[in-house]
């Protein structure tokens, strides 16, 4: 029998190299770590959630391409040429048409982000084309978000030479061959340049601070649960209301802080305009700032630790920014995609920054998007308060 020296790796001795290895106590340490899973309930269940949530939002929801996108025609000759292009704009999908009866109201429409483009005809476009003096249409595009106009400018540019194919026939054959029967001007509102850092920059006020606040506030009442500190002030004469107040108030000044941040690097970094009022866009941060908190802080009366709060924060943070339209076109989206948007106060956070910053929005056009913010916040607050006294109990 041959015998093992000594000068032999190792490697040929399992029991040297892991001495007192026993899989009897491995298993029994895996066992309680699955009943230990099975007890933190909010852990599974973002565990399972969060990749579900990734695989439907950019199966579905995403799209970078958006169609039927609201446009408003102004048809002052309402003429068959004029109606052949329209439906030839229809044709290409990338249009839905909402007819507006002026410039004016078609103007409205866009600077209120009802439409996305506008197309007016003159009085005298199908006069001018069958004389063959190549009339102008002129196209009016929001593009605050230069990523949901792109794709629908170049299907546009096709238009003078596909519109009208079926209807330049016999006595206007002569308009078909050649140069162009029309001209397109094409008019790129509060974004000439059509420059990303107009549209990512402002938006990032709002991300920064949902990002940041909700963390930061759910972890505050965990962090006093954690330390042992909750009873003290469960023991006090604090009210609920004035706990809440007490929680989220630094946290406001800190939010102030980080978006003053963010409008310097805007104005003077990427050189972002400042259309509108600075006091009314102060107004509108404080409004989302306290919105934010108020989710942070119902947060914290659900969850019970600080890795719980910071799961939740994902948790909440993902569907923000992947549907609120900062990373992708909000109308290149499905509608129940849109709609889960909608109830998410960063969507309409990032309309007010943009409306002011870039279209010189006032106040009373953007009492939709403060409505929904405040509607949201009120929701949010009750549901913390009601929580925060089951926690007493």
């Amino acid at each position: 029998m041959r015998r093992t020296t000594s000068a032999e790796p190792a490697a040929a001795h399992p029991a040297r190299r892991w001495p007192g290895l026993s899989w009897g106590r491995i298993v029994a340490v895996l066992l309680k770590e699955f009943v230990q899973l099975r007890r933190d309930r909010l852990t599974f269940a973002m565990m399972v959630g969060v990749p579900i949530m990734q695989l439907v939002l950019f199966g579905y929801a995403i799209n970078s391409d958006p169609r039927n996108l609201p446009t408003a025609v102004v048809a002052l000759d309402n003429g068959p040429l004029v109606r052949s292009i329209v439906r030839a704009a229809e044709n290409t999908g990338y249009f839905r048409v909402v007819q507006a009866a002026s410039d004016s109201e078609a103007e409205r429409l866009l600077a209120a982000g009802r439409v996305q483009f506008a197309l007016v005809f003159p009085a005298d476009f199908s006069a001018r084309l069958l004389r063959g003096e190549k009339p102008a249409l002129a196209v009016y595009a929001d593009a605050t978000d230069p990523a949901a106009t792109g794709s629908a400018v170049a299907a546009l540019q096709a238009l003078p030479q596909v519109a009208l194919v079926h209807d330049l026939k016999g006595p206007l054959a002569r308009l078909q061959p050649g140069a162009q029967p029309f001209e397109l001007r094409v008019h790129r509102r509060y974004n000439p340049e059509g420059l990303t850092a107009y549209n990512v920059v402002p938006g990032l006020m709002g991300v920064i601070l949902t990002m940041t606040l909700v963390m930061m506030t759910a972890m505050a009442m965990t962090r006093e649960r954690e330390r042992g500190t909750l009873e003290n002030l469960l023991a006090t004469p604090v009210r609920p209301v004035e706990m809440m107040v007490g929680k989220i108030l630094p946290y406001v000044m800190v939010g102030y802080v980080q978006v003053l941040i963010v409008f310097a690097a805007a104005r003077w970094l990427f050189g972002v305009p400042m259309a509108g009022s600075f006091v009314l866009l102060s107004a509108m941060v404080l409004l989302f700032i306290v919105a934010t908190l108020t989710i942070g802080f119902t947060f914290s009366t659900i969850a019970r630790s600080q890795m719980q709060s910071m799961q939740m924060t994902l948790f909440y943070f993902l569907p923000n920014i992947l549907l609120s339209g900062f990373m992708f076109p909000f109308r290149g989206m499905p509608r129940w995609a849109q709609w889960l948007g909608e109830v998410l106060p960063l969507t309409h956070f990032l309309r007010i920054v943009r409306a002011i910053m870039l279209k010189g929005a006032g106040a009373g056009d953007l009492w939709p998007e403060v409505a929904a913010i405040a509607a949201f916040m009120a929701a949010m607050g009750t549901i913390a308060l009601l929580r925060y006294r089951q926690t007493i109990d």
